[in-house]
C-alpha cells in the first residue's frame, strides 16, 4: 500500500479501507509494527520539550517529573489501543453492526496516528503550534473512525447508525485522552 492511499484513509471510502483489511494484520502484529512504535512518539517528544523549552512553553512546564510521567503515558497508550479494540467491537455490535475482533484493532490500530504524529509539532517551541496540530489530530482521528467503521463494516455513505457509533467511540476517545493529559498535568 502506498502512502498516498493511506492519506486518503480519513477521507476516504471502501477502496482504501477494505485493501487494509485484506492485508489481514494481525493483533499482535498490529500493537508491535505500528501501535508501540508510534506510541513513542508522544513520550519522548514530551519528555524533550519539558527538560528543553521549560516555564517558556506553558508556565509550570519546568517543575515536572519528566521520566515518569512519560513513562505512564506510554503504558497508558498502550493500554489504551487493547481497550479501545474492544469497545470500538462492543459498541459497534451494539449497534448491529459487524464487525470481526481483528477490524476492529485494525481501527483502533489506525485512528490514533493522527494524534500520535501531533506530538511532532512539541518540536516547535511555541504552545499555540502544539494546539493547532492536536486540534488537526483530533479531527483526522474522528474521521479515521467514521471511515473505518463504515468501510469495515460495509454500510452506505452517510449511514445514521454508524456516525452515532462513531460519536460514541470518539467520545470514549477524548475522554480517555483528556483522563491521559490530565495525569501530565497532575504530576
Amino acid at each position: 500500500m502506498s502512502i498516498a492511499k493511506l492519506f486518503r484513509l480519513p477521507f476516504s471510502g471502501n477502496g482504501v479501507w477494505l485493501e487494509l483489511q485484506r492485508q489481514n494484520f494481525s493483533i499482535p502484529f498490529l500493537a508491535w509494527a505500528v501501535v508501540v512504535p508510534l506510541s513513542f512518539l508522544p513520550p519522548v517528544l514530551l519528555y524533550y520539550a519539558g527538560t528543553h523549552y521549560g516555564d517558556a512553553f506553558l508556565a509550570g512546564f519546568a517543575d515536572k517529573e519528566w521520566r515518569f510521567i512519560t513513562t505512564i503515558l506510554f503504558l497508558a497508550e498502550l493500554l489504551t489501543f487493547f481497550v479501545m479494540g474492544w469497545l470500538i467491537r462492543a459498541v459497534l455490535e451494539g449497534d448491529k453492526l459487524e464487525i470481526s475482533y481483528q477490524d476492529s484493532y485494525l481501527l483502533a490500530a489506525v485512528a490514533p496516528i493522527p494524534l500520535w504524529l501531533s506530538s511532532l509539532a512539541l518540536l516547535v517551541p511555541v504552545l499555540a503550534v502544539s494546539v493547532v496540530a492536536v486540534a488537526v489530530g483530533m479531527f483526522l482521528s474522528c474521521a479515521l473512525v467514521y471511515q473505518g467503521a463504515r468501510s469495515l463494516c460495509h454500510r452506505s455513505d452517510n449511514d445514521v447508525v454508524t456516525m452515532s457509533a462513531t460519536y460514541t467511540i470518539m467520545a470514549a476517545s477524548l475522554l480517555a485522552w483528556g483522563i491521559l493529559m490530565a495525569m501530565v498535568w497532575a504530576f
